[in-house]
């Protein structure tokens, strides 16, 4: 699948920065558009695009085409699009192991990359780049912060972790262990895409553990929660907003009602820019925004702040400028640590059912202006 949209920035945006865009900006947007994870890709590149579209900027062009969620496939497409169409900008990959396949030798090539999602600890250390800002969170954070809560205020003190294999999920149980006070019954990391769990239900309902946390996004998590729900086990449950997401929720139903979940954004954040986004995001699609969408409309608005102040072709002033993320992020506060990750407010929600949707509501802060444990190790 390819879009491409071509766009113009509101002269009053300009007037105000004081610089306009001399170079138009070419963006390669790699996301993944179908199979297993799907809803995350489109949700990412739907909320990029509407930030675009609402920009009106005629100086940028953006290709979107499909990785399948293969890292073969998102590796030929990151050599077409910088060698064939010349991009100036990647982003939109959801998938971590997708990402440690395309962004080393992007940002090597001299391409900027700005991730809205995966967000792998390898590329948060020592493998940090000035080409590579992550929008959206360092891998471990959401996990961080639901073990921060599961022993604070969810009053847990043993906890059956799991997640699937691959950079993602080891950072999952990293940040997980990394804030949990109290003892963990078992480690199970799973299958990337698995949709069968028995076996690890097993082992839940077999182990001494008083609550479980799980990263399973997507598909996974779906099928997760809802053989949860017909297995008996009535241990509560805490996990990261990736498998409590706007979108997920619907297909998971009762089974995720009043779990807790950790998130750096919800659609009730009280900030004038989540507001306009909930509700233009809602116009133009037709469904509430996801957590991805969030993501995505961030990293464009963010895009858009740099293209205002810096030419494309002035590199080191281009990327100051997008170091100084003068924009309004639906997150409310948000500014790049050291390593270029997201330093920000994470939240506890909780599932509930407004209507016939579901949802989540915000019940508080989990952790306050948190960067990630990566950044000492970055030397730039």
């Amino acid at each position: 699948m390819k879009l491409k949209s071509l766009t113009s920035i509101a002269a009053i945006a300009m007037l105000t920065a004081g610089v306009a865009a001399a170079e138009p900006v070419k963006v390669g947007m790699i996301t993944t558009l179908s199979g297993g994870g799907a809803g995350l890709g489109i949700a990412i590149r739907d909320g990029f695009m509407l930030a675009v579209k609402q920009s009106g900027n005629t100086d940028l062009e953006v290709i979107v085409e499909d990785d399948q969620r293969k890292p073969d496939i998102a590796v030929q497409l990151a050599d077409k699009m910088i060698q064939s169409d010349k991009v100036d900008v990647l982003t939109g990959i959801v998938w971590s192991n997708l990402a440690m396949a395309v962004v080393p030798a992007a940002t090597a090539q001299g391409k900027i990359y700005l991730s809205p999602n995966a967000g792998p600890s390898a590329l948060a250390g020592k493998g940090c780049h000035p080409n590579y800002f992550n929008v959206a969170w360092q891998n471990d954070n959401l996990h961080e912060a639901a073990g921060a809560y599961a022993s604070g205020d969810g009053g847990f003190s043993k906890s059956f972790i799991l997640a699937p294999n691959y950079p993602a999920g080891q950072d999952a149980l990293t940040g997980y262990k990394r804030m949990f006070k109290g003892d963990i019954a078992a480690e199970v990391y799973t299958k990337l895409g698995q949709t069968d769990y028995a076996s690890e239900l097993a082992q839940i309902r077999a182990s001494d553990a008083d609550s479980v946390f799980f990263f399973l996004p997507g598909g996974m998590g779906i099928s997760f929660l809802k053989q949860y729900a017909d297995s008996g086990i009535d241990l509560p449950l805490v996990g990261p907003a990736f498998s409590f997401d706007q979108d997920i929720l619907q297909a998971v139903g009762d089974a995720a009602l009043g779990v807790h979940n950790t998130s750096q954004w919800n659609k009730d954040l009280d900030n004038a820019a989540n507001a306009a986004f909930v509700e233009s995001f809602v116009a133009e699609y037709g469904r509430l925004p996801s957590l991805y969408a969030s993501q995505g409309f961030d990293t464009a608005n963010l895009l858009l702040s740099a293209m205002a102040k810096a030419d494309i072709s002035d590199k080191d002033a281009f990327l100051a400028a997008l170091k100084a993320a003068d924009f309004a992020s639906v997150r409310g506060a948000f500014a790049f640590g050291s390593n270029q990750h997201p330093v920000q407010n994470i939240y506890v929600r909780k599932v509930v059912k407004e209507g016939d949707v579901y949802t989540n509501e915000l019940v508080g802060p989990a952790l306050e202006n948190h960067a990630d444990a990566y950044a000492a190790d970055c030397k730039m």
